[in-house]
């Protein structure tokens, strides 16, 4: 007996809703990835580990608020615990991966095709390993085509953000930049929704034992939303992520190049003694002062130099 399937029950909020935390965990990932590339005194093991928990919790969050609008007529739908948390250390580990090779490596072709697949699978992998999660009175089959290119928009979206990360510099690009990641995964998840089909045990029934989607889904939400929060906190409160090195130079007004043909004249002292001995023996005239028959002010035994 084949399943009714219905992806969006609750409308448009759940595919908008899953969008968003799609895009903010896209952001905060992104920015830690630029903050820890673009300034090499930092702690950059700590800003790439903080990048891959908000693109891994970030992907999770929106697979599972997408899923909670995923439904099969004929029967209810529960969710193994054990999986469906592996799914979430897939999701950072991979993602993790991917990005300390770009972070270490640059952007070079052979870092972003690397990182980016890897990225890309562990996104892919998240998905899939979710959805193996899911426990019905049934099975789930999957279309190959579809599915295969599912896969290749998570790899090519991953590769493109991590470009992104290493090579955009101010904060509006890389919002840009989030909101086509966001559109990407979020396209990828309902790609890979798109390939399932259910085929039913028999007549309708009830769903073998496991937690029901809301006393499941919903507690487990929590942990990574409260994440996301502290992370963009994080964000927010470093002018580096925000503006970037170069608007906060200029915002502050300091020059990061010092001035070429400025003598480092060391530390002066222009009150006491020693201003006066040497203001004394720079009396009369100096190298470079012009001709004996020129017109001179005749200087101050206090004078400092300037």
């Amino acid at each position: 007996m084949q399943g009714t399937i219905d992806g969006f029950s609750y409308g448009i909020v759940t595919p908008l809703t899953a969008f968003l935390m799609a895009c903010l965990g896209s952001a905060l990932g992104l920015r830690c990835t630029t903050r820890s590339v673009r300034n090499a005194r930092s702690f950059k093991a700590g800003w790439l580990a903080l990048g891959s928990a908000a693109i891994g919790s970030g992907i999770w969050t929106m697979h599972f608020i997408a899923m909670i609008g995923f439904t099969v007529d004929e029967v209810s739908i529960t969710y193994d615990p054990p999986i469906t948390f592996a799914s979430l250390g897939v999701a950072i580990v991979m993602v993790g991966i991917g990005i300390f090779i770009v972070g270490h490596r640059g952007a070079t072709p052979m870092a972003l095709v690397t990182g980016g697949t890897i990225t890309g699978l562990g996104v892919a992998s998240m998905h899939y390993l979710g959805m193996a999660g899911m426990r019905l009175p049934g099975t789930l089959a999957y279309d190959t085509v579809t599915v295969t290119l599912s896969v290749v928009i998570a790899v090519v979206a991953a590769t493109a953000a991590l470009w992104a990360a290493v090579s955009i510099h101010g904060f509006l690009a890389s919002l840009g930049a989030s909101l086509v990641m966001g559109v990407a995964v979020t396209g990828m998840h309902y790609t890979g929704m798109a390939a399932v089909s259910v085929h039913l045990h028999g007549s309708a029934g009830t769903a073998r034992a496991g937690e029901s989607a809301a006393s499941l889904l919903l507690p487990m939400l929590i942990g990574p939303l409260v994440f996301l929060i502290v992370a963009g906190v994080v964000v927010m409160f470093d002018p580096l992520l925000v503006m970037g090195e170069p608007e906060r130079e200029r915002r502050s007004g300091r020059v990061s190049v010092p001035v070429s043909g400025l003598p480092d004249a060391g530390p002066r002292r222009t009150s006491g003694a020693g201003a006066a001995d040497a203001g004394a023996q720079a009396w009369g005239p100096a190298p470079g002062d012009p001709g004996p028959g020129a017109r001179r002010e005749p200087r101050s035994p206090y004078y400092d130099g300037w």
